[in-house]
This record gives C-alpha cells, structure tokens and sequence, in this order.
C-alpha cells in the first residue's frame, strides 16, 4: 500500500497527514489502589481511541487533526487544550451547549492484566450525536489518511451512519484507516460483530486484534482473519506475545511477522492505539511493511514503559536506527522505562 495524496482535495482546507475522528472523554484516574468506593480522590487526564492516535501522530511530527464534538462546558474546554498542546489541529472541534462531554473514572487495579474497575459516563455525550450534519466534512476529508474506530459505529445511530458516509468508496477519498476496536459493552444489540465486519471491508488499511476477531467474528488465527477481509489493501492482525502480521497489496510474501521487543511494562493500556500511530506514520514516510510493523512496536513500547494512555514517543532518528536493527538484534532488545529518552543506551540497543 503505497501513500499518494487525496484526489480532488477541497482548496479551503489545509490537507494534513493524517484526520483522526472520534470521541475523546476525560479519563479521571486514581490517586491510589482500591475499588472505586473506596478512592477518595482522582487525577484528571484524557482519553479517546482517536485522540490518543492524534496526539502520537503529532508528538511525532506529522500534520494531524483531530474531529469531534465536545460540550460548551470544562471538560470540552480541557479536552481541546490537552489534545491541542500536542500539536494536533483542534480547530474542526465542534462545541455543543445541549449535551455534555463524556468523563470516565477507571481504578489503578491490577493495571498490567487489566483487572480493573471502569465507569463510564458517555450516554446522551456531545460526541454520541456526531452526524455526517453537524461535522465539517471537508475538514475531515482534507487528509492523506482518514482513521476511525469501530468505537465510533457504537455510539449511536447517527455516528454509524456518518461511518458509512466516510467510507463509501469515491473520487478524493483519503486512504481509510479503521481499528476495530469491538467493545461488546458499547453494542446495544448483537448487530455489532455484522456491523464492524462490514465497515472493516470498506477500508484500505485494517487493524484488528486476534482475540477481537475471535470474539466478535468467531474467526480463529490471522489466515481466517484476512479470508474474511479481502477488499482492504492491507490488513493488520495483532497476535498473543506481541507478534504482529500484515497481509496485503504491499507484501511480496504473502505475510510479514513481527515479533514486538521485550518491554518492562509499566501500564498496559493505550498500546493498540500507540502501534496505530507507529504503523501510521511509517506508512506515510513510504517504509516497508516490514519496517511499519517495527515502527508500531516502538511507539507502543513508549507507550507500555509509562504510567497513562499517551507517551513521548522516542525521536524519529532513534527509532529508525532500532527499525534496523538485523532479526538477531531485534529479537533480544529490551525496552524499560525512560527508554525514550535514550540515544541508544548499551542496555537498550544489544550489539549484533
């Protein structure tokens, strides 16, 4: 899959990289260990499958812009700021003085297995009525890559229907990103698997974890996974033990597998949207599948090696000089905390 520019680009938009849609949520984390009932009290951050993807993309230096509606309150207020400070583009940011911005509280728990406590107040939110009427679509289309989510079909009607507006196939159709992030719980009915299969078929680049595949579809192993998906150019399987495989147009050998690096984890969470970004952005510079694979690795490492969602990802000449790396050097890296921040520290990059 090779990255071209849109065709017929709207003239009044500045074309960025990458446009990421969805709904973002201030994430309110503990200040200490325990159930929710007993926490007495909760550091504010933010939160969003699409937003976290923006603001890698930006940290990283490509031209991004974020779309979505938040409410005429603090939170949106504070959701603009935050996700703007990372140099994504805010300005498509619709405001609502009707409905509220979401907000989720989540317990520190046993972060690393995911055993944890989450509440979520996002019904009736802002983002919730997102509709092909109340969004710009020539800002959302001004893009080299559109990236959705699978959370976005399940917030309501309307959204699945802007969905489907998004990727119908057609002249100045950016390239089509979509993560399918099943969420059983945010799926009212049993229609969800159906839904997300066929919106997954219209995309050009997919993501999609083996263990969501296997839920969601019932599809069991990468190669059912793809049968199952032969319209995308490329399609993204994320396997157990942190191995990742790609099949598509760009792959002479049918399938690349890669393995992802020993990581010291700190907080499992926000890794999905962080190899997202990574393969994102090495997609835009024309690398290798091989190569796109290793990028998503490393800005997830970055994000596996500190305490919340989002990360500064490691300077663009580091990560290359780790992409490569020959199989036998790869295979032992180590990546703990603060490894970001290193220029190839003796521990973090073994001598071949």
């Amino acid at each position: 899959m090779t990255m071209t520019g849109p065709c017929n680009a709207p003239d009044v938009v500045d074309v960025v990289d990458v446009v990421a849609l969805g709904e973002s949520m201030v994430t309110f984390l503990p200040s200490r260990p325990g159930r929710l009932a007993d926490v007495p009290s909760f550091e504010r951050t933010i939160g969003g499958a699409e937003s976290n993807v923006a603001c890698a993309l930006a940290a990283a230096g490509h031209s991004v812009r974020w779309i979505s509606r938040v409410g005429a309150d603090g939170f949106g207020d504070h959701l603009v700021e935050a996700i703007g400070s990372y140099g994504v583009d805010v300005t498509s940011v619709r405001r609502d003085p009707a409905r509220p911005t979401g907000v989720y509280f989540r317990t520190a728990g046993d972060r690393a297995t995911d055993a944890h406590e989450v509440a979520y107040y996002r019904a009736g939110s802002a983002a919730s009525v997102m509709s092909a009427g109340n969004l710009d679509l020539e800002a959302v289309r001004a893009a080299r890559v559109l990236h959705l989510s699978g959370i976005t079909a399940a917030l309501s009607g309307s959204c699945l229907d802007l969905l489907w507006e998004l990727t119908e196939p057609g002249p100045g159709r950016p390239l089509v990103s979509f993560d399918v992030n099943f969420r059983p719980g945010l799926w009212a009915d049993t229609e969800g698997p159906r839904v997300l299969l066929d919106l997954a078929r219209r995309a050009d680049l997919v993501f999609v974890g083996a263990d969501e595949a296997r839920d969601a579809w019932g599809l069991g192993g990468a190669r059912a996974i793809v049968d199952a998906l032969p319209e995308p150019g490329l399609v993204v399987v994320k396997q157990g033990g942190g191995e990742a495989v790609a099949f598509g147009d760009d792959v002479d050998t049918g399938a690349v597998r890669v393995r992802a690096p020993h990581v010291d984890v700190v907080a499992a969470v926000g890794a999905g949207d962080a190899f997202a970004a990574g393969f994102l952005s090495a997609t835009l510079r024309g690398l290798p599948v091989r190569d796109r694979i290793r990028h998503g690795h490393l800005m997830a490492a970055a994000v596996l090696t500190a305490p919340g969602d989002l990360a500064v990802p490691p300077a663009r000449d580091h990560a290359d000089r780790l992409v490569t790396l020959d199989d036998t050097a790869w295979g032992t890296l180590r990546l703990g905390p603060g490894w970001t921040q290193a220029e190839q520290a003796p521990e973090e990059v073994p001598t071949p």
